[in-house]
């Protein structure tokens, strides 16, 4: 039971910080998101200032990574939001594998200490020696007793289990979440600042080219 307790301590402990995690994460990120996209489309510095702000969340340092690079060209903006996008994402998935270790192993401890207990008390069995009807109650409230480990390890797995599935999905929301606002900032970018930008420098050099001859 010892183990099996531990197992519990630490799927309770792992909710916690992830339940803290997800709350302050979705509490903020539609408005962060919303502020920043707003301020992209009319100063690119005011929006990574906003992001900047956010960067305690995830979905803050997603959308800071492009904003502070300067006049970088789309596939450097979208390289950049995948690089930290991937970057968080990890971050996400923190506990999961604690989680799915002790879905795989609380109950099979549980079953161990069944098959313990049960060793001890049929070893503890006077069988062949007229045993007693007390010698037979007290040997199954030890079987019964054996069993608790069993139900516990997996009343400890099937909690961890859900916990596990909840996160997961959380995980996936937030996959499409980051995908949605990093196509949103990349357009603004590339209809706002690049494409303008590359228009007036096309521009520009035809003008001199045609202008050559008039001077001359």
């Amino acid at each position: 039971m010892v183990p099996i307790v531990g197992c519990s301590v630490l799927t309770m402990a792992t909710a916690l910080e992830r339940a803290l995690f997800w709350t302050k994460l979705l509490r903020r990120e539609d408005q962060v998101v919303s502020e920043v996209l707003d301020a992209s489309r009319r100063d690119l510095t005011e929006a990574a200032a906003i992001a900047a702000q956010a960067q305690d969340l995830p979905i803050g340092r997603f959308l800071l990574a492009p904003l502070r690079l300067k006049q970088p060209s789309p596939d450097t903006f979208r390289l950049a939001m995948e690089t930290t996008g991937d970057r968080e994402f990890v971050k996400m998935r923190k506990g999961d594998k604690l989680l799915e270790t002790i879905v795989a192993v609380a109950p099979l401890l549980g079953l161990l200490g069944t098959v313990t207990g049960l060793i001890a008390t049929f070893g503890n069995l006077n069988i062949g020696g007229g045993g007693t009807g007390d010698q037979a109650t007290a040997a199954a409230a030890g079987i019964g007793e054996a069993l608790i480990t069993t139900a516990a390890g997996m009343i400890v797995a099937i909690i961890a289990l859900l916990i596990f599935r909840v996160l997961v999905s959380l995980q996936a929301q937030q996959i499409d979440y980051f995908s949605d606002a990093g196509n949103e900032l990349e357009l603004i970018y590339r209809q706002y600042w690049y494409e303008p930008a590359t228009l007036a420098s096309d521009s520009t050099r035809h003008g001199d080219f045609v202008g050559t001859p008039e001077r001359i």
